[in-house]
């Protein structure tokens, strides 16, 4: 399979961009990198590799910014990993065919929970937080180990309706996906899904794009990004379909 690499090098900061901004990037860089040909194994470890220091690193960037309770976020950790791990696990075992048609299933599901997650309002004021019920984050752990595409619209969503601002929910949010990216990522790359020059390429991509995003997050805060994602996503997925079938 010859990649044209610069290609998932972009599409990794597009969608890394955008998603660390309004949640769900990998409902962009997941259907391009299928797109272009990437067994969808190996999409989902490229996948989680990529986030895995993307997320870090713009997280570690907002918790320099003293906008994140670190005590919180690693509370949740362990739901996220345990998640995380029995997600990746059944993917494993899962036939490509079969995986691909349960990945088409869930883009579809992923744009839906981003579109409803556009009408949510932002909490930016200093409110105390209501509590958060840890068991959720098994789910959303699994849904990650699995697939991706949606996960971080699902955190957003817990946090947001938690009362935490809009920034602390973009920390607390990729935490987790560090979290739950790392620990299926080891499990892929145990299983001999992951390839390097795919993984790399897209992490490049994505750690690029989510640096400027953090450094833009105040300033860009105001743009519908979930509509611009759901449109994004819409398409790939329309295309997708059509390729396939």
């Amino acid at each position: 399979m010859e990649t044209p690499y610069y290609y998932l090098t972009l599409i990794g900061f597009i969608a890394t961009f955008i998603g660390t901004l309004g949640g769900g990037g990998g409902l962009i860089n997941l259907p391009s990198m299928l797109l272009l040909g990437v067994p969808i194994h190996t999409a989902i470890a490229s996948n989680k590799f990529s986030n895995s220091f993307s997320s870090f690193t713009s997280f570690y960037t907002i918790w320099k910014k003293k906008q994140v309770n670190l005590k919180l976020g690693l509370s949740i950790v362990p739901f996220t990993i345990t998640g995380g791990i029995t997600g990746a696990l059944l993917a494993s075992f899962l036939t490509e065919e079969i995986l691909l048609k349960v990945a088409l299933g869930l883009l579809v599901i992923a744009t839906i929970l981003n579109i409803v997650k556009s009408k949510i309002k932002r909490n930016d004021n200093n409110d105390t937080p209501s509590s958060l019920f840890y068991p959720t984050y098994i789910g959303i752990g699994a849904f990650d180990g699995l697939f991706g595409p949606g996960q971080a619209t699902l955190l957003m969503h817990s946090f947001l309706t938690a009362g935490h601002s809009f920034l602390t929910s973009i920390g607390l949010t990729r935490l987790q996906t560090f979290a739950s990216c790392f620990v299926s990522f080891i499990v892929y790359f145990s299983m001999g899904y992951f390839d390097w020059k795919v993984g790399v390429a897209l992490g490049i991509g994505s750690f690029l794009g989510a640096q400027t995003a953090i450094k833009l997050a105040n300033r860009l805060a105001f743009l519908p990004w979930q509509k611009i994602l759901s449109a994004f996503s819409i398409f790939l997925i329309v295309y997708l379909f059509l390729k396939i079938i």
